[in-house]
């Protein structure tokens, strides 16, 4: 990555900027890796303000990368120490943001590989399946792992998620402290970003 910088953060998806750039969400349970991702893929250290606190992002926050694509940061989902009212608020924040906003390309979902297959990660990824929005699935904090730990955890949520997928999400591996999957990351979404140029470009007058 070349540049990036904070933009503005919505309370929701009316808050958020004129659909110019295409959009690329990041979202997991609370305390996943969510921001210590988000600096290892723009190289930007900081950017994304990381805590052992779990609940940290509580709006849409917009950060706009290489002046050609918009990185959205999402509340995270699960546990968290917040009030039930609060908890629904996020929730529906995200599900009418992801639902609805035209220029979202992809979902990321991030996984923290250190665990066992945890509900919440099901059934938000089978609720972005029913609904057919496209995601990817991000495994984050492997360097804490080995690679058969690490093969043996995402080979159980496969397990878990092939009883509801014919056909799985594109699946990447991930480590904010060795820079592990920064490459593949980075190639999707600039694949994608020239998809997204070519079809602005064949549908204008």
């Amino acid at each position: 990555m070349q540049s990036a910088s904070y933009v503005m953060s919505a309370n929701d998806r009316n808050g958020c900027p004129r659909e110019k750039y295409p959009e690329y969400a990041f979202v997991g349970r609370s305390n996943v890796g969510k921001s210590s991702l988000i600096n290892m893929l723009t190289g930007v250290k900081g950017l994304a303000r990381t805590s052992a606190t779990p609940g940290k992002t509580r709006l849409l926050n917009y950060y706009m990368v290489e002046n050609l694509w918009y990185l959205v940061d999402l509340p995270g989902y699960g546990f968290a120490k917040i009030s039930k009212s609060e908890r629904e608020r996020w929730e529906h924040l995200i599900h009418d943001y992801v639902l609805h906003r035209k220029s979202l390309l992809y979902t990321f979902v991030l996984i923290d590989s250190r665990i066992e297959p945890q509900q919440s990660d099901l059934a938000f990824i089978n609720w972005m399946g029913k609904h057919q929005l496209p995601l990817c699935l991000v495994f984050t904090k492997t360097d804490k792992l080995s690679r058969n730990k690490i093969h043996a955890n995402v080979t159980a949520y496969k397990k878990e998620l092939e009883k509801e997928w014919d056909e799985l999400p594109t699946i990447f591996i991930s480590s904010s402290v060795s820079g592990l999957g920064k490459a593949e990351l980075t190639e999707f979404i600039q694949n994608c970003n020239h998809e997204f140029g070519s079809l602005i470009t064949a549908t204008e007058p």
